[in-house]
């Protein structure tokens, strides 16, 4: 798999901080940018279990699922998110996870 120099600098950061949320959720996207779905689940995963109230993580791991053909891990990922946004008072989120769910309840 091809890396990037966005990516590579990303995870030097990221051994300075290895639990930083943003830079984790910023792994995560590179990797899902470049095609690397395994990579890209593997630090959706470890944002959720360093920070479980990082709320814009479970819009993403819910699509990631999606693409990975896994409806049921999605649905759980937007009903985790959806929990997460009512509890910080995130309308924006909670609207976007809950027309994700709706989207993949039709489908």
């Amino acid at each position: 798999m091809t890396s990037t120099p966005r990516l590579q600098l990303l995870l030097q950061m990221l051994q300075d901080s290895p639990e930083d949320s943003f830079l984790l959720f910023a792994i995560a996207k590179e990797y899902e940018n470049l095609g690397d779905t395994a990579q890209a689940l593997d630090y959706y995963l470890r944002l959720q279990q360093a920070d479980p109230g990082y709320v814009g993580l479970y819009y993403h791991l819910g699509k990631l699922y999606e693409q990975m053909e896994q409806p049921d891990a999605a649905m759980q990922a937007y009903d985790q998110g959806l929990v997460v946004a009512q509890s910080v008072g995130d309308r924006h989120a909670w609207s976007e996870l809950s027309a994700a769910r709706l989207n993949l309840d039709y489908a």
